[in-house]
């Protein structure tokens, strides 16, 4: 039986909130959705509360919760057909706009054409910290995918990159 009561659910919520809405809307790219997934890790931890044995123990399991959700999301997302990884939803550009300056704006961006699979990995491993060995266990893959998939992300986000310089020269130049 867990040593987290029920009474400390709110403070677990509080301290929780923006790590967990962060990474949602990191992965699904929709505030709206951001938002219901959060709700919904929240529930699903409350539920849950009985089995969570350390504030670690919280903290991983809403981390793996969440990921998963949007995950999921993303997935029923794509089998609607006017839905595409380059569309932008204007709330969460204002979103990331509202906390970070122009050239992390650019790197969100660019980070969320990702593939879901190789979002996933870079989202976990260089917003949230977490080794690829913790990553592999939250996602339920080997650690090799799990490197793989940061590699193949990281090589991705340099090629934008360098596009992105490229026409930025151009436009200064011309």
């Amino acid at each position: 039986m867990g040593i987290i009561a029920e009474s400390q659910f709110r403070s677990l919520v509080e301290q929780h909130q923006s790590m967990v809405f962060s990474i949602a809307l990191r992965i699904a790219g929709d505030r709206g959705a951001a938002e219901e997934i959060a709700q919904d890790a929240f529930l699903e931890l409350y539920a849950a509360l009985k089995k969570m044995e350390s504030e670690d123990h919280v903290r991983f399991w809403l981390r793996r919760v969440t990921a998963n959700r949007a995950t999921d999301w993303l997935r029923r997302k794509a089998v609607r057909p006017d839905w595409s990884a380059e569309q932008w939803d204007e709330s969460y550009e204002a979103a990331i706009a509202e906390r970070v300056g122009g050239a992390e704006v650019r790197l969100e961006q660019m980070v969320s054409t990702l593939p879901e699979v190789l979002r996933g990995a870079v989202v976990l491993r260089y917003q949230e910290d977490l080794e690829p060995d913790e990553i592999a266990t939250l996602l339920g893959q080997p650690v090799a995918t799990v490197k793989s998939n940061l590699q193949r992300g990281l090589g991705l986000l340099r090629r934008k990159a360098d596009v992105m310089l490229k026409e930025f020269k151009r436009e200064r130049v011309g």
